[in-house]
């Protein structure tokens, strides 16, 4: 797994002209990220509970993360295709909007107890966690190919400040929500309606130019210049072909990432509430977890710039194993060790994030970039439904333990996916040399 080769031209590659543009983009991206960051947080923090609550079942509490999960399998597809059609703004608005609508659902449903109502409403909400994650791809749309991951990496960042916060507030939030009626577990769905509009009105107003439509002229006018000079393009549609792989194992890598994430995160405090702890020290856990899920994103995106995808994606894996195994392994009184054990959790999936999504963005061509990058999040939105649905039924059967460690123990699948993408990866730099 060596260090990756420089990013072809192929799929289009933006010129230093755009940097005003892509200062602009990024700066735009970075204050919705920060606000529908918080709102990410309230279904990660208090859904499960919510759910628990609500239904009276542990076995039950890995729904509304499967649900939500499952919403935002549909909103990467309806993002993807709206956004390969008409560009990233009125994709991204719509997610965002989607979202803040769903958590008044919520809200809704916890003040009237209607459990099927929660339940369309954390479908709905689900997205939220689409709009969230696909965000990162239009921060590298204008990037320059050597920059890519950074640029991803600091969208994911700028989601780190808000959805960190948001856990810290569930004590506030629920007193806001029990002065109004509400049940206190509904309280964060109420930062969540706020922060979600927000983010749609700053996404609808000010992403311009649009990142994949300004992208897409860049390439059609370097297309043009290369026709005009007579270049050949066998080598660079051999290389095309070859990118196959990247989408393949750029998938592979996120989907066990998230599956092994939910499946172990969902539970977590759920796990905390029946030894004792209070809404409050899962609330602080949580936020640990978050912010070891995106704050690392810039180291991460330099690593994937400086060694590869394949080599951080592997790294994925090893510490995916061990956040599960010291999950599995911590006592269950002890809230530092579980804190320990959910950063490393977040720590590997960032690692697959950002490995994964550099794998895609290199390998697709603009021309269907959007609507590709929406399926691949749909699988992974469909891995994260499996990890919520399965994650209680696996607690209630066999305990928390169980749980962490076996989804420790698949997370060593990501090592041979990114052995794989190496090896794509050394037959596409072949191509790309002269008589390869």
């Amino acid at each position: 797994m060596g260090v990756r080769p420089a990013a072809p031209a192929t799929h289009g590659s933006p010129g230093s002209d755009t940097g005003p543009e892509q200062k602009r983009i990024m700066t735009v991206l970075v204050i919705s990220q920060v606000l529908s960051g918080a709102g990410l947080a309230a279904g990660i923090t208090v859904g499960a509970l919510l759910a628990e609550d609500m239904l009276g079942s542990t076995g039950l509490a890995g729904v509304p993360s499967a649900l939500f999960t499952a919403g935002a399998a549909l909103g990467a597809m309806v993002i993807g295709r709206l956004s390969e059609r008409w560009g990233r703004r009125p994709g991204l608005t719509l997610g965002h909007a989607t979202a803040a609508l769903g958590s008044l659902g919520v809200v809704v449903a916890a003040a009237v107890d209607s459990v099927p109502l929660l339940f369309l409403s954390l479908f709905v909400y689900g997205a939220g966690t689409a709009v969230n994650l696909l965000a990162r791809y239009a921060g590298a749309d204008l990037a320059p190919p050597a920059r890519r991951a950074s640029a991803v990496s600091t969208v994911l960042l700028a989601t780190t400040f808000g959805a960190v916060v948001g856990p810290n507030l569930v004590t506030v939030t629920g007193d806001v929500a029990h002065a109004w009626g509400v049940p206190r577990l509904a309280g964060p769905f109420l930062l969540a309606v706020v922060a979600y509009a927000a983010a749609a009105v700053v996404m609808g107003t000010s992403l311009r130019p649009d990142p994949l439509l300004r992208a897409r002229e860049l390439a059609a006018a370097e297309a043009t210049a290369r026709a005009a000079a007579g270049e050949a393009a066998g080598a660079e549609e051999a290389a095309g072909r070859a990118h196959g792989r990247g989408v393949a194992t750029g998938t592979g890598v996120m989907v066990l990432s998230q599956l092994v994430m939910i499946g172990i995160m969902t539970m977590t405090p759920v796990h905390m509430s029946a030894h004792g702890h209070g809404t409050q020290a899962t609330g602080l856990v949580i936020a640990v977890h978050v912010a070891a899920m995106f704050l690392p994103s810039p180291l991460t995106g330099r690593l994937v710039d400086r060694f590869g995808p394949p080599r951080v994606a592997a790294a994925a894996g090893a510490t995916l194993l061990l956040a599960g195994l010291l999950a599995a392994l911590a006592p269950p009184h002890q809230g530092a060790t579980l804190a320990a054990a959910l950063v490393l959790l977040g720590l590997g999936w960032n690692f697959g994030l950002v490995s994964g999504t550099a794998m895609i963005t290199e390998a697709v061509p603009l021309a269907t970039r959007a609507s590709t990058q929406g399926l691949v999040d749909v699988a992974i939105a469909i891995a994260g439904s499996t990890g919520g649905m399965t994650s209680g039924l696996v607690v209630a059967g066999s305990g928390y333990p169980a749980l962490a460690a076996g989804g420790g123990l698949l997370a060593l699948a990501i090592v041979p996916v990114a052995a794989y993408a190496s090896t794509g990866l050394r037959r596409r730099a072949t191509l790309r040399r002269p008589g390869g």
